[in-house]
């Protein structure tokens, strides 16, 4: 997608689109942009069980600008229904990156028929983007043993640290071809963003 007032307007198309509290989604990433143009974006609209089996649907945007990758994440949340007067709520958190800032774009793509694939005119059927930019990471620790059964000395604490990256998953079954080209050309232009000194 080009760097134009065209780019800013297809956002919103596909936020209004997604019929997911459009207005307030629109307002977020909109916020963050500010008066910056929007040179790509990526609008992934998904829905999850909770362990209690409700339907629970979360939006996910991505806009990048000239200097800036901005990331918007809203999530719902039902009414109590043990308190009567409670509403459903929507919890909405944004992001802004300087591409400088941003230490990984990788893209997995997954090839149908991989045998007959021709390049440039085979779409992938699913893709999954990964962006880190090394602010937030994950830490799990667990006791350590020594692998005696009967061991009942307390060895420390061992454990892994891995950076909590961003990741969006969209197939063609689910989403559709445009979808899946549409994160392509994404991270295409993410890549060329942030290759740059």
């Amino acid at each position: 997608m080009s760097e134009t007032k065209a780019a800013y307007g297809g956002l919103q198309a596909a936020i209004e689109r997604s019929g997911y509290y459009p207005g307030l989604v629109y307002d977020a990433v909109s916020s963050a942009v500010g008066s910056e143009p929007v040179v790509s974006f990526v609008v992934v609209h998904d829905a999850h069980f909770d362990p209690g089996m409700e339907v629970r649907r979360h939006m996910t945007v991505m806009a990048l600008t000239p200097t800036r990758l901005v990331y918007s994440h809203t999530d719902e949340y039902p009414a109590d229904e043990a308190n009567p007067q409670s509403r459903p709520q929507a919890e909405t958190s944004t992001e802004a990156v300087r591409h400088a800032r941003i230490s990984s774009v990788a893209l997995t793509r997954v090839i149908p028929d991989p045998a007959s694939y021709v390049p440039g005119a085979t779409a992938p059927s699913e893709v999954v983007l990964t962006i880190g930019w090394n602010v937030l990471s994950h830490i799990e620790i667990e006791p350590a043993h020594c692998g005696d059964e009967n061991c009942d000395a307390d060895h420390g604490y061992t454990g892994t640290m891995t950076a909590d990256d961003l990741t969006v998953r969209v197939s063609e079954a689910a989403d559709g071809p445009e979808a899946v080209q549409q994160v392509v050309s994404f991270a295409r232009a993410l890549t060329e963003a942030t290759s740059r000194p």
